[in-house]
């Protein structure tokens, strides 16, 4: 698997409406998207410095992972997300070299990506995202 760039980095918070200007304010950007993505129960909020994002998850359900995040560790660092170019041959790479995956299969992500997560047993304690451009 090759990544082509860090895509975001994911931030857990509990809300939204109060992280938006302090991450604003602290790097100097404004947010240019928000979006809910109802399957994975979680509003997003994007910032862009250079070529890296970072995007604010805000749970919209109790049971949901992002709540269930902050419960057990509280707000902060969630998740780095990597650009590949072809994120099915990622995932069939990673998985021949015994990776654990949390997804074999992409679903859709935010900003229209496909993603697909690797479990943190597998990458020191770090949940991965792998992210790429729907084929056309």
């Amino acid at each position: 698997m090759k990544a082509t760039h860090i895509e975001h980095i994911g931030i857990a918070v509990k809300s939204l409406a109060e992280a938006i200007p302090l991450y604003e304010k602290m790097l100097g950007t404004k947010c240019y998207a928000t979006e809910l993505v109802a399957d994975q129960k979680v509003r997003t909020a994007f910032l862009k410095i250079g070529e890296t994002k970072v995007e604010l998850l805000e749970s919209t359900s109790p049971d949901g992972p992002i709540a269930r995040f902050i419960e057990k560790r509280g707000e902060g660092f969630h998740h780095i997300a990597y650009a590949v170019d072809q994120i099915e041959s990622a995932l069939a790479e990673l998985e021949r070299q015994g990776v654990q995956l949390i997804d074999r299969i992409p679903r859709k992500g935010a900003e229209g990506l496909e993603i697909a997560f690797v479990h943190p047993k597998s990458s020191h304690g770090v949940l991965v995202e792998l992210c790429s451009k729907p084929k056309p």
